[in-house]
């Protein structure tokens, strides 16, 4: 292995990984500073709904597609949504295995399978571009950043799926670029858009625990077909 290689490897992702959760603490301490208005009126609704539940529902929401009217009606979005993060989970993940567990990656089943999954992200990444530049309604809500984003997450997925295979005696030119993505990946999500995770858990949680106390979540099976 190259001293590049190598730098590339650990120094640079340790030094992005350190910047990253910087970042973010500083953006969860700010977050953690406004407290949730308190609810104004009675508890409606039936007995056997509360804040906990409404709140548990509210984080699920998003592995439960028959609960939002978008994802019942567009299923094939919300697949290629679970596809595209998915290939960014095992992507992130990719870069501590080669590094610092490389005989995980050994495996003929394992290299199939982050090949599959990673490919088939990329190839929603395609997708996605090409609906965002070529629907009217799309470009009307894109900025800059929302293309900047996908289309360097795309192009991350491609280095990923290149380099899956951990052998750096084919050549490291590609590994090298892979990495090299990741740190740059790493430092400018916390501010991008691509940060929208981070807001997840807290406006779920808030969302929930409202809809919890006026007896709205969790949905019945009755509201959710309307």
């Amino acid at each position: 292995m190259s001293e590049s290689l190598h730098f590339a490897e650990h120094r640079l992702q340790e030094i992005a990984l350190l910047v990253m959760a910087c970042v973010y603490a500083i953006r969860i301490f700010w977050l953690t500073r406004y407290k949730a208005g308190r609810d104004r009126q009675m508890p409606t609704g039936p007995p056997d709904t509360n804040k906990k539940k409404g709140i548990l529902y509210s984080l699920m929401n998003i592995m439960m597609p028959w609960a939002m009217e978008s994802t019942r009606k567009h299923f094939i979005i919300y697949s290629q949504f679970i596809v595209f993060h998915l290939g960014v989970t095992f992507a992130i993940l990719m870069s501590f295995l080669i590094p610092y567990a490389p005989d995980t990656m050994k495996p003929v089943w394992v290299i199939y399978l982050f090949q599959v999954v990673i490919g088939a992200a990329f190839i929603v990444g395609i997708f996605r571009i090409i609906r965002r530049f070529s629907k009217k309604v799309m470009r009307a809500i894109s900025t800059p950043d929302d293309y900047f984003s996908l289309i360097l997450i795309t192009t991350w997925f491609l280095t990923a799926f290149l380099s899956v295979p951990n052998k750096p005696e084919n050549g490291e030119t590609i590994m090298i670029i892979y990495f090299w993505l990741t740190a740059f990946f790493l430092i400018y999500v916390p501010f991008s858009k691509i940060s929208h995770y981070l807001y997840y858990p807290f406006t779920r949680y808030y969302l929930g625990r409202t809809m919890g106390h006026r007896g709205v979540f969790p949905l019945r099976g009755s509201r959710q077909s309307k």
